[in-house]
């Protein structure tokens, strides 16, 4: 049952009765109501026998109910975005497995329960850990470290609203070749991740995408992405965007206003060519037709290799990404950058966990949420695929196929 972005404050009457054999709905098993404005979650949900996968983030919730804890076969959930009034439970839902919250939970909260047991094998792993750097074997252990960086792929088959992207045939003579997929579970919220996350992006612009002539990446906030999409091209005169920092313009006036501030860096720095950062305006000279990402309102969102839209663009809230590379030169390129897109915010998501910016104490938390919960090899980044179809909806890509993240395969491990 899908129920998110609908403004409720609640579940709707009757799905929630008291428990019993006459419960309507014996066989749900995955309730989605993120994005919504619920200020409470009843003990009722224990009346759901099947349901596995519970989604209520970003809500208003103040408290989660003990009774979770009853809820027989649940296996994920998700309470990010809420305010909860235990700071401790707030910080465990935003680092911690299912397992580890419901246990708090059903322990009646506040570290009761497992958490002081968990807490000394924390300490005794963290020694073991000063141990084998203190006798030499710290780069070998940096090696593990890495290849416990994980990823899992949600199928299109699993996935109930799997995300397509519509190619018109006309972007063939453009910029032919587009790859996209989500990716779910980042955390951009604590210190300076969002500025290395940009950061990151930059430095692979310049380098792996040769400064955008190979390839160029957008990346979006998927909440702020309203499907379905299409890859398209329009005129220089009728294509509008509002590019990220700017106003709405047309394309052909943000192409001239961006000749010219790459010019006058010429000039202020006394050279004979354009940096090889404003090379990449030079790949739209002479087009009669400009490609864009347009979304189901008809909105530009992405306008390679230029600029990707203020309207999604990523903020330090944002959990969800839809990402997109495109190029005029080949398909693989699309797909090797992706593949180490994804690697790389793999890695500034462990970052974040182990920097452990924020409130509360990390040795409790660490504790609660049980030996190596925090490890990135317990909270894999879920890759969503997404099909790229022509305009009869045959398949053309589909990203992450079986062979795709095998450039990363060494310090990255895919979940199937």
């Amino acid at each position: 049952l899908l129920l998110s972005g609908n403004r409720l404050r609640a579940l709707p009457g009757g799905l929630l009765p008291p428990a019993g054999p006459a419960a309507p709905f014996p066989l749900l098993s995955r309730l989605e109501a993120a994005d919504n404005e619920g200020a409470e979650l009843g003990a009722d949900i224990a009346a759901l026998p099947a349901l596995k996968s519970l989604d209520v983030a970003n809500n208003q919730l103040r408290e989660l109910p003990p009774a979770l804890a009853d809820c027989p076969r649940l296996k994920e959930a998700n309470f990010r975005g809420n305010q909860l009034r235990d700071k401790r439970l707030e910080k465990m839902v935003n680092g911690c497995q299912t397992k580890a919250i419901l246990e708090y939970l059903r322990a009646g909260g506040r570290g009761k329960g497992k958490a002081e047991s968990a807490r000394e094998e924390v300490r005794k792993k963290k020694r073991e850990k000063q141990q084998k750097k203190d006798s030499g074997d710290g780069e070998q252990d940096e090696v593990e470290e890495a290849s416990r960086l994980l990823v899992k792929v949600l199928h299109v088959s699993e996935n109930p609203v799997p995300l397509v992207v519509k190619v018109s045939p006309g972007i063939k003579d453009v910029r032919p070749f587009i790859v996209c997929c989500v990716l779910k579970g980042v955390n951009l919220k604590p210190g300076n991740a969002l500025k290395r996350f940009l950061s990151m992006q930059t430095k692979l612009h310049e380098d792996m995408c040769e400064r955008r002539t190979a390839a160029t990446i957008a990346t979006h906030d998927l909440q702020l992405v309203k499907a379905p999409l299409t890859y398209d091209i329009q005129p220089p005169d009728e294509l509008k965007i509002m590019p990220l920092g700017r106003k709405e313009i047309k394309a052909k006036d943000l192409l001239r206003q961006l000749h010219l501030e790459a010019e006058e860096q010429r000039k202020q720095k006394k050279r004979q060519n354009v940096s090889g950062l404003h090379k990449y305006l030079q790949l739209l000279d002479g087009k009669d037709n400009y490609p864009c990402l347009l979304d189901a309102e008809g909105a530009v969102i992405s306008f390679p290799p230029i600029t990707n839209s203020e309207k999604t663009k990523v903020r330090k809230e944002t959990r969800d990404l839809f990402l997109e590379v495109t190029s005029d030169t080949s398909l693989q390129i699309c797909k090797d950058v992706m593949d180490t897109l994804i690697l790389k915010i793999a890695e500034l998501n462990r970052l974040t966990l182990e920097n452990k910016e924020g409130s509360g104490s990390d040795t409790e938390l660490d504790a609660l949420c049980g030996p190596g919960s925090l490890e990135p090899g317990n909270l894999p980044l879920v890759v969503e695929q997404v099909r790229v179809v022509d305009t009869d909806g045959n398949l053309k890509v589909l990203y992450p196929s079986k062979t795709d993240l095998a450039t990363v395969s060494s310090l990255l491990t895919v979940i199937r």
